[in-house]
Protein backbone atom coordinates (compact mmCIF):
# COMPACT_ATOMS: atom_id res chain seq x y z
CA UNK A 1 0.00 0.00 0.00
CA UNK A 2 1.32 3.43 -0.95
CA UNK A 3 -0.08 6.51 0.76
CA UNK A 4 0.12 9.90 -0.93
CA UNK A 5 -0.70 12.87 1.28
CA UNK A 6 -1.36 16.40 0.15
CA UNK A 7 -2.85 19.67 1.32
CA UNK A 8 -0.39 20.97 3.87
CA UNK A 9 0.86 24.53 3.91
CA UNK A 10 1.20 27.77 5.78
CA UNK A 11 -1.87 29.41 7.31
CA UNK A 12 -2.57 32.07 9.89
CA UNK A 13 -4.09 31.21 13.24
CA UNK A 14 -7.83 30.79 12.91
CA UNK A 15 -7.54 29.63 9.33
CA UNK A 16 -8.37 26.30 7.72
CA UNK A 17 -6.64 23.59 5.73
CA UNK A 18 -7.79 20.30 4.27
CA UNK A 19 -5.46 17.33 4.06
CA UNK A 20 -6.03 14.41 1.72
CA UNK A 21 -4.41 11.00 1.59
CA UNK A 22 -4.98 8.47 -1.16
CA UNK A 23 -4.05 4.81 -0.78
CA UNK A 24 -3.06 2.76 -3.79
CA UNK A 25 -1.15 -0.29 -4.88
CA UNK A 26 -2.87 -3.07 -3.00
CA UNK A 27 -6.03 -5.12 -3.17
CA UNK A 28 -6.01 -5.69 0.58
CA UNK A 29 -8.94 -4.17 2.40
CA UNK A 30 -8.04 -1.14 4.46
CA UNK A 31 -9.81 -0.95 7.81
CA UNK A 32 -8.59 2.05 9.78
CA UNK A 33 -7.22 5.20 8.19
CA UNK A 34 -6.01 8.16 10.11
CA UNK A 35 -3.74 11.09 10.70
CA UNK A 36 -0.89 11.50 13.13
CA UNK A 37 1.40 14.47 13.62
CA UNK A 38 4.88 15.16 14.90
CA UNK A 39 6.05 18.56 16.04
CA UNK A 40 9.77 19.38 16.35
CA UNK A 41 11.24 17.75 19.43
CA UNK A 42 8.07 15.84 20.20
CA UNK A 43 6.84 12.30 19.67
CA UNK A 44 4.39 11.42 16.95
CA UNK A 45 0.84 11.64 18.25
CA UNK A 46 -2.62 10.60 17.14
CA UNK A 47 -4.78 13.29 15.56
CA UNK A 48 -7.78 11.34 14.30
CA UNK A 49 -8.75 7.95 12.93
CA UNK A 50 -11.74 6.58 11.06
CA UNK A 51 -12.77 2.99 10.46
CA UNK A 52 -14.13 1.59 7.22
CA UNK A 53 -17.62 1.80 8.73
CA UNK A 54 -17.16 5.44 9.69
CA UNK A 55 -16.41 5.30 13.40
CA UNK A 56 -14.14 8.16 14.37
CA UNK A 57 -11.69 8.93 17.14
CA UNK A 58 -10.06 12.29 17.86
CA UNK A 59 -7.33 13.61 20.08
CA UNK A 60 -8.80 15.89 22.75
CA UNK A 61 -6.73 18.79 21.46
CA UNK A 62 -8.50 18.78 18.07
CA UNK A 63 -12.06 17.84 19.00
CA UNK A 64 -14.53 20.38 17.67
CA UNK A 65 -11.99 21.85 15.25
CA UNK A 66 -10.90 18.93 13.04
CA UNK A 67 -13.11 16.53 11.09
CA UNK A 68 -11.91 13.28 9.57
CA UNK A 69 -13.77 11.60 6.72
CA UNK A 70 -13.11 9.00 4.06
CA UNK A 71 -14.22 7.79 0.67
CA UNK A 72 -13.94 4.00 0.69
CA UNK A 73 -14.45 3.75 -3.06
CA UNK A 74 -11.38 5.95 -3.57
CA UNK A 75 -9.43 4.64 -0.56
CA UNK A 76 -8.95 8.24 0.44
CA UNK A 77 -9.05 9.88 3.85
CA UNK A 78 -9.49 13.59 4.50
CA UNK A 79 -8.79 15.85 7.44
CA UNK A 80 -10.61 19.16 7.54
CA UNK A 81 -8.81 21.43 9.99
CA UNK A 82 -10.58 24.58 11.14
CA UNK A 83 -9.67 27.25 13.67
CA UNK A 84 -6.03 26.26 13.43
CA UNK A 85 -3.70 27.20 16.25
CA UNK A 86 0.10 27.65 16.30
CA UNK A 87 0.34 24.49 18.41
CA UNK A 88 -1.11 22.54 15.46
CA UNK A 89 2.15 23.16 13.60
CA UNK A 90 3.67 19.78 12.77
CA UNK A 91 4.35 17.27 10.05
CA UNK A 92 1.12 15.36 9.49
CA UNK A 93 1.36 11.70 8.53
CA UNK A 94 -1.31 9.57 6.94
CA UNK A 95 -1.75 6.05 8.31
CA UNK A 96 -3.61 3.01 7.00
CA UNK A 97 -4.15 -0.42 8.50
CA UNK A 98 -5.18 -3.42 6.44
CA UNK A 99 -7.48 -6.09 7.78
CA UNK A 100 -5.48 -9.06 6.49
CA UNK A 101 -2.65 -9.37 6.64
CA UNK A 102 -2.78 -6.95 9.57
CA UNK A 103 -0.23 -4.40 8.44
CA UNK A 104 0.29 -0.70 9.09
CA UNK A 105 1.40 1.76 6.42
CA UNK A 106 2.61 5.36 6.61
CA UNK A 107 2.60 8.20 4.14
CA UNK A 108 5.50 10.55 3.57
CA UNK A 109 4.17 13.41 5.72
CA UNK A 110 2.97 16.87 4.85
CA UNK A 111 3.99 20.04 6.69
CA UNK A 112 1.35 22.20 8.36
CA UNK A 113 2.55 25.53 9.72
CA UNK A 114 0.24 27.87 11.63
CA UNK A 115 1.51 31.38 12.24
CA UNK A 116 0.32 33.50 15.15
Amino acid sequence: VQLQASGGGLVQAGGSLRLSCAASGSHFTINVMGWYRQAPGKQRELVATITRLGSTNYADSVKGRFTISRDNAKNTVYLQMNNLKPEDTAVYYCNAQTIWPPTEYWGQGTQVTVSS
